[in-house]
């Protein structure tokens, strides 16, 4: 490595990683570096594009509650508000063997879910990691890759050491199958594929029954299993949250993608009353929020670096609302700011900043470090910088990138906010108040993010905001598609789901 004016060099650690090392002498502060004044002066300018008022969160929850009624009266909305035949909450009771089988963002999870009664459960799993390019191949593949897995899971865990299976002459499992994309419902075992999220592309998917690709691989590799739910992540959490504690109302995702589910009387759901449901039942609706606002763009606050993301993404125009608030992007909108003020001059002048130029080369994860620097000096943002781009910073650089993580990462958490708030006012929850259960990256690691959900929700509601607390959730994933799976046969055994 060539060294630059700062006497900067490299060391190879034993993992096989170049780290970055520098040293400073006095007469290498002449290096052209932005000021503190003129990085002060940048950071008010996106304080005021980054910031939203009370009043502003309290105009976005208006419009929120609106799309949600709307989704509710009429198919194929932006808002889709989908009905997922999961009908009440769990009784505590359900017990049995069951898999789960979750089609994450970046993983596939197998799941052995035993559930005891009384809201306890035991869970057996193992996870597969998804390339970019299964994300992107023809759909047949991607469901052949998850029969094998799930073929794999079956036969280590239901053979005895002598290869002999484990499981009755024609005994099937049951299993749950945890699909995490905008799907239209008319039963709880087909799903429509509406779109594509999460940077998901895989062809010739979108508008077919993937719960039926599904179980052509299944059949293709001859697996012991009966799909009898097919479930969003996010209904899931709804229902596992509920059965560890029955005052969780509302569930939450806040990871690469973004979402919400509550549980809807029947008789609000004006789309599916031809279906002739009882309408004292209540069905969990999976809201598939992230598309919030999309194609019209009229109630968010999105910058002019939020409209790239928008419109260099795979799906440019949808998806509004998540892409100011997921995991997948908060890292790229301030690599773009950065990017901004290289151009202008302002930020690594004399250094060579081409490792910064790639799209989502800035992870969400360093705003996490970045936020959660504990040294005077920033050290660990020094680290980001030098070993991740072969850049070097001043402090006052470093100040500002913490403060503009800052921003960003309080406006995704604020928006957030929004929509629960929006759940909230429209089901009346706010003067009993309930707990959200929140699940995903986001919330999970990122410092900072549920303590600003909650001053979000205060300064929409004022002090009874405090009546709505968010919770870790319990795994939607694996657990509450086993539970799922187990209230549909309750209710399958009963005669009670709808005949479509």
């Amino acid at each position: 490595m060539v060294a630059s004016r700062r006497g900067s060099g490299s060391i190879t650690l034993p993992t096989g990683q170049t780290m970055t090392i520098h040293t400073r002498t006095h007469e290498e502060e002449d290096l052209p570096h932005a000021t503190k004044k003129t990085m002060a002066d940048h950071l008010r300018k996106y304080e005021s594009l980054f910031t939203l008022t009370p009043q502003r969160m309290r105009m976005i929850v208006e419009a929120f509650k609106d799309s949600l009624e709307l989704g509710l009266q009429k198919p194929k909305q932006v808002v889709p508000m989908i009905p997922t035949f999961v009908f009440g909450w769990p009784t505590g009771k359900e017990s049995g063997d069951f898999l789960a089988l979750d089609l994450g963002g970046t993983n596939l999870r197998v799941c052995l879910v035993t559930l005891q009664g009384e809201g306890k459960f035991e869970m057996t799993q193992t996870k597969y990691r998804l390339t970019e390019e299964q994300k992107q191949d023809e759909g047949q593949k991607l469901f052949d890759f998850c029969a094998e897995c799930l073929k794999t899971f079956v036969d280590t865990n239901f053979t005895d050491e002598d290869g002999t299976s484990l499981l009755k002459p024609g005994e099937l499992l049951p299993l749950g199958f945890t699909f995490s994309y905008p799907c239209y419902q008319s039963r709880i075992d087909h799903g429509e594929l509406i779109r594509w999220t999460k940077g998901f592309g895989a062809k010739n998917t979108e508008g077919r029954d993937v719960a039926e690709m599904f179980r052509q691989s299944i059949e293709k590799y001859k697996i012991p299993v009966v799909m009898t739910a097919i479930i969003n992540d996010t209904t899931g959490t709804l229902i596992a949250s509920h059965y560890v504690n029955p005052k969780t109302k509302i569930a939450v995702i806040f990871g690469t993608g973004c979402n919400a589910a509550y549980m809807e009387d029947v008789k609000n759901i004006d789309k599916i009353k031809v279906l002739k449901i009882n309408e004292q039942d209540q069905m969990a609706i999976n809201c598939e929020w992230g598309a919030f606002d999309s194609f019209e763009h009229e109630h968010l606050p999105r910058t002019k670096y939020d409209i790239i993301v928008d419109e260099t993404s795979n799906k440019p125009g949808e998806q509004a609302f998540e892409k100011l608030i997921s995991g997948r992007y908060l890292g790229e909108i301030l690599r773009l700011v950065i990017c901004e003020l290289i151009d202008e001059g302002v930020l690594f002048l004399g250094q060579e900043t081409y490792k910064l130029e790639t799209p989502y080369v800035f992870e969400t994860a360093f705003l996490s470090l970045m936020e959660s620097d504990p040294t005077d000096e920033l050290l660990m943002i020094i680290g980001i910088f030098t070993h991740f781009f072969a850049v070097e910073t001043t402090l006052a650089e470093r100040q500002f990138f913490r403060a503009l993580a800052m921003l960003i990462g309080r406006r995704a958490a604020r928006l957030s906010a929004c929509g629960i708030a929006a759940i909230v006012g429209k089901m009346d929850y706010l003067d009993e108040g309930c707990l959200v259960g929140a699940d995903g990256s986001l919330y999970n690691k990122y410092p900072g993010f549920a303590d600003r959900v909650h001053e979000g929700l205060i300064d929409i509601f004022g002090e009874k905001g405090r009546n709505i607390k968010t919770v870790h959730a319990e795994d939607g994933s694996g657990v509450g598609s086993a539970i799922i799976a187990a209230m549909t046969k309750v209710r399958r055994d009963a005669g009670l789901y709808p005949h479509v």
